[in-house]
């Protein structure tokens, strides 16, 4: 797929089949993420792969961690937690270094990260695979991070969720550039 057309025909797809994604396929996605720019070259980028029963284990720890937030959270709001990481069959959590020099700074790797979840994101559309860029109070939350070996205050920026496309999907209909451009000159 030639990559104007991929960029503007990429959308994010939430229905999956349930079938697992070849370790191959996974393999090549995060092959791309890492081609990503980043200042310094210091390749801030983390990423977590979750597949199978990895999935079922994060969602008990996101339940619970929604729990330890919410006292009160009703079982199905706690049900519905823990499944969030069963969306897909393969899950990447995309986490951010801190900086470890002072000529490195904490919003360039962080945009370095998220240029890699971009990359990662086309390439899963160009190999016809549906995914899905999210967030959510679980990835700020300190015992989800533990759960993905990372540090309390490292950066999850995203939680890209990828499968098989349920159905044809017609491309996004985007706003132009122009409302959100000044021209200088």
């Amino acid at each position: 797929m030639e990559t104007l057309l991929a960029i503007h025909t990429r959308r994010s797809i939430s229905k999956v089949r349930p079938e697992p994604i070849p370790r191959v396929l996974a393999e090549k996605l995060l092959h791309a993420a890492v081609q990503a720019p980043n200042h310094h070259r210091v390749r801030p980028w983390r990423f977590i792969v979750l597949s199978g029963d990895a999935r079922r284990r994060l969602g008990e720890v996101m339940a619970q961690s929604l729990l330890n937030r919410q006292p009160d959270a009703a079982p199905a709001t706690l049900e519905v937690e823990a499944n969030r990481p069963l969306r897909a069959p393969l899950l990447i959590a995309i986490a951010v270094e801190k900086p470890t020099e002072a000529k490195v700074l904490e919003i360039e790797n962080v945009c370095a990260a998220a240029a890699a979840a971009q990359n990662l994101l086309l390439a899963a559309h160009d190999l016809g695979l549906a995914a899905m860029w999210r967030t959510g109070p679980a990835a700020y939350d300190p015992q989800v991070k533990r759960f993905l070996g990372l540090d309390v205050d490292q950066h999850l920026i995203a939680w890209i969720y990828v499968g098989y496309p349920e159905a044809e999907f017609p491309p996004p209909e985007r706003p132009g550039f122009e409302a959100f451009t000044t021209w200088l000159e």
